[in-house]
């Protein structure tokens, strides 16, 4: 099948930064990639940061199992529909206003959840703080725009990667928030309340920040350039969202993304629990080794969008779209033999593995993302983004069933991962597209070289 791309490539990246500088804030370049990652990091705390607390609140409110889990799904689930959304309205109004104004109406839910005073109450504060979740959409959005194609997927990855830690980093802040405010000689009833104001005034603080330090594009903010005529009016749902939805190498991306950032997010909900009941740890240990599953993020998610780019340098779109298969059949295997591990040690050394792989594929996802459809970039990224919380939701259920042990719900999905690989083959490129985006390619190279040899200090971020 011979895939025809009619879309019309956005002029040479020649304003795109070509390499990443982590120490340079000269340019907005750099100064997004940091503010997205950071931005991304501080909404899990608003997003998860009641987790960690979820004792008290349950001895507070009363909530049973059943409800306690409608409240996990719930907050994940509503994230499905709000990155579908965010990423059309990052295409309409661009990263900036988009990113602000989620942070900043993200924080009310986020700091009056205090106010539940029953399950139904707590229910809609989760289901208003879910969408939180769709800052990893602006997240990819904004860099993809900031960055050539030869360092596009290296960012994505990376900014990606660090923000994601933030769901580790919160299981370990918020109960130490927690205990300062303890200290203040509230009870514990009253003390998850006011802890959960702590993140909530963050997200504010940074969304106000992310409108004035930040921009839409190297070349200037959407409305600026719409108004110069440099850039196309807002596009209108049919002209974004739709057009996106109708291609099949989105949904591809769609249930690729759900195999893996979809298994990881079910992997950070039960893997405390699966050591704890298989191994016979005490919960700080399994606890311990849990953590450092999302720790990994710190450089394996950036490994594949790295390793992304230089098969996109050497082999070309579909050298990107080879990586992704490869690494997404290894999480696969890697899936597999965790869930047969019956030693501790060899149960770690298995998930390390896994970790691994499984984050590889999520960067190497999203170094396919930005060339499927330049025009309409928001709305795939929203799509894709889309599909790990539906993976996330899917698998959720298997753990649910009496029927299956923790251990028989990871071999079915690493199984499940297994078989959806060979769906990476069906993301084509025509061959007048793979012609263009290598001829952008060359100039992204050739344009760092030139900055690499003027060696002029804050020639480019």
């Amino acid at each position: 099948m011979e895939v025809k791309d009619t879309e019309v490539l956005l002029p040479p990246p020649s304003n795109k930064a070509t390499r990443i500088r982590l120490f340079s804030l000269s340019k907005p370049h750099m100064r997004t990639f940091h503010l997205t990652w950071f931005a991304f990091f501080l909404a899990f705390f608003g997003w998860f940061g009641i987790a960690p607390m979820m004792a008290l609140v349950r001895d507070d409110l009363g909530l049973t199992k059943t409800q306690i889990g409608n409240t996990i799904i719930a907050s994940v689930a509503i994230t499905i529909l709000a990155r579908l959304l965010i990423g059309w309205l990052c295409d309409r109004i661009g990263p900036r206003l988009a990113y602000s104004g989620l942070l900043v109406l993200g924080s009310i839910p986020v700091m009056c959840i205090g106010l539940a005073q029953n399950y139904e109450t707590f229910l809609l504060f989760r289901l208003a703080i879910g969408v939180i979740g769709a800052s990893f959409v602006i997240t990819q959005y904004h860099t993809s725009v900031m960055f050539a194609p030869n360092v596009v997927g290296t960012a994505n990855a990376t900014t990606a990667g660090w923000g994601n830690m933030g769901g580790g980093v919160t299981q370990i802040v918020m109960p130490l928030v927690l205990t300062l405010v303890l200290m203040l000689g509230v009870n514990e009833a009253f003390g998850w309340r006011v802890a959960m104001v702590v993140p909530g005034v963050g997200l504010l603080l940074v969304g106000i920040a992310y409108y004035f330090l930040t921009q839409d594009s190297p070349e200037g903010n959407y409305r600026d350039l719409r108004a110069a005529g440099k850039m196309a009016p807002s596009p209108s749902v049919s002209g974004s969202f739709l057009d996106a939805a109708k291609d099949y190498r989105v949904w591809a991306l769609f249930v690729i993304y759900g195999a893996c950032f979809g298994v990881e997010l079910t992997i950070n909900n039960v893997a405390a629990l699966y050591y704890y009941d298989r191994f016979d740890l005490n919960l700080a240990t399994a606890g311990l080794i849990a953590g450092t599953f999302g720790l990994m993020n710190i450089f394996a998610r950036t490994l594949g969008g790295f390793f992304g780019d230089k098969f996109g340098i050497r082999f070309g779109l579909k050298g990107r779209v080879m990586f992704l298969g490869g690494v997404l059949l290894m999480e696969g295997l890697a899936l597999i033999l965790f869930s047969q591990m019956a030693t501790l040690f060899l149960a770690v050394g298995a998930m390390i593995i896994f970790s691994l792989f499984v984050q590889m594929s999520e960067g190497a996802t999203f170094s396919v993302v930005p060339f499927i459809n330049r025009k309409a970039l928001g709305s795939v990224a929203g799509i894709v983004g889309a599909g790990g919380n539906a993976g996330a939701v899917a698998a959720g259920f298997l753990f649910r069933m009496e029927s299956l042990t923790f251990g028989d719900a990871l071999l079915l999905i690493g199984i499940v991962v297994v078989a959806v690989a060979p769906l990476a083959f069906l993301v084509r490129f025509s061959p007048q597209r793979e012609t263009e985006e290598r001829s952008l390619m060359r100039e992204a190279l050739a344009s760092r070289g030139a900055l690499a040899k003027e060696a002029v200090p804050g020639a480019a971020d």
